[in-house]
């Protein structure tokens, strides 16, 4: 497959302060990525990094091979980036239809699609962003980036402070967009458990740096890894 994302020695932060030191990663075109780690360790970080919202230090950042590193995140969004902010940050006075036609792009994600994969947007396309439960922000929130049509989708804890029913349901969307619909993502989350069976690989973050990185299989069946890492406890 070829290269999406390359990411080389990576040193980044909020005004003086070092985050991320001397990151690097890839990812291929059409794989996941579960980006893991305890609290404070640079996940969010990295993903504000990528979209260009963060103070760079040094090192690079290219998408589908071209050098993204000095691009505004205006630009990085034409380029190819989308996500979600843990803020979700959808227009609460807009309906969720035109959340989603205020943003959206040409391309194979359009309205249809997009209420095919979440059944409870298009039952309140009517309502105001403001009405909406929290779970229903957050599938929205993932919508609205979906019809941007990004090559490259980033998720800040999609599932933080949600039901578990809601959870579940947005973890199948999530597997679905991502295995089936072949879109790559990089996903931020803080429990192992809820994202390793979705994504192809993981990156845990230690200290602002890349501590582990396997197969979301291999690290899901690795104890040892999860509880060093994790804090996970053996099952």
């Amino acid at each position: 497959m070829a290269e999406l994302l390359a990411i080389d020695d990576l040193v980044a932060g909020y005004g003086e302060a070092i985050v991320l030191r001397g990151v690097s990663l890839r990812l291929e075109e059409g794989r996941s990525l579960a980006l893991l780690g305890r609290n404070g360790v640079g996940k969010t970080t990295l993903v504000n990094t990528i979209v260009g919202v963060t103070r760079r230090m040094a090192g690079a950042i290219r998408l589908a091979g071209r050098d993204v590193t000095a691009l505004a995140p205006e630009k990085r969004a034409r380029a190819g980036v989308g996500g979600t902010p843990q803020e979700r940050n959808i227009f609460r006075s807009l309906t969720v239809e035109e959340n989603m036609t205020a943003v959206a792009r040409p391309g194979p994600w359009d309205l249809a699609r997009v209420y095919a994969m979440f059944p409870r947007l298009r039952e309140r396309r009517g309502n105001l962003g403001g009405q909406l439960s929290g779970g229903e922000q957050q599938m929205l929130a993932i919508a609205r980036a979906l019809v941007t049509n990004p090559r490259l989708l980033l998720l800040d804890e999609p599932t933080e402070g949600l039901a578990p029913i809601i959870v579940e349901e947005l973890l199948d969307a999530l597997g679905r967009i991502i295995r089936d619909e072949g879109l790559s993502a990089i996903v931020v989350e803080q429990h192992a458990d809820k994202i390793l069976g979705v994504t192809d690989d993981a990156v845990i973050l230690e200290r602002g740096a890349v501590a582990h990185a396997a197969p979301s299989a291999a690290l899901r069946a690795d104890a040892a890894a999860l509880e060093r890492y994790l804090g996970v406890a053996p099952r």
